[in-house]
């Protein structure tokens, strides 16, 4: 079930090749292991996928093909899963890891008004950026652990039951 599911939600092979912000990892996405979709790739992909949606910095996606060759994930699903952050969500999850942030430095939390300047990006740094940037790395930790063990887990019990069927018939 699960290998069904991920298969029809992954990108081509092809297209991600082809990413001109990929290309700086040349052969290395030649490595027929990344494109494997197996338990230990699979969850890996989670892992590295989730942990790279919560980090708040340009080309994620990048970054999370360097840490799925590096970690022999599935580098589709890891590169997909980065889009869990989208411009629809994006408001909603970095809130969260605000307000997580505000939780684990004890702090309380300050209002603020988004605009869209690098002025505003700068000034917040200083007030409500330490919350955020450590609420995002809890965050990142947390789901990257929480989509490891998941898919792990779910990947096993799908394992098991399809050979319970099996047994029965």
């Amino acid at each position: 079930m699960p290998k069904k599911v991920i298969k029809r939600i992954m990108p081509d092979h092809q297209t991600i090749k082809e990413n001109k912000y990929l290309k700086i990892f040349g052969n290395l996405l030649h490595n027929a292991n990344l494109w494997h979709l197996n338990r230990h790739s699979v969850a890996k992909a989670f892992a590295v996928g989730l942990f790279f949606a919560f980090i708040p910095v340009p080309f994620q996606m990048v970054l999370a093909a360097g840490a799925a060759i590096i970690f022999h994930a599935n580098l589709p699903l890891s590169i997909a899963l980065v889009w869990l952050t989208n411009p629809l969500t994006m408001p909603f999850i970095f809130y969260a890891c605000y307000l997580v942030g505000t939780i684990v430095l004890a702090v309380p939390e300050q209002e603020f008004a988004f605009e869209a300047s690098w002025q505003w990006v700068i000034d917040s740094l200083s007030t409500i950026g330490p919350a955020f940037l450590v609420g995002c790395g809890v965050l990142a930790v947390a789901f990257a652990i929480i989509g490891y063990f998941g898919i792990h887990s779910l990947w096993r019990y799908q394992t098991v039951k399809a050979w319970k069927s099996r047994e029965h018939r």
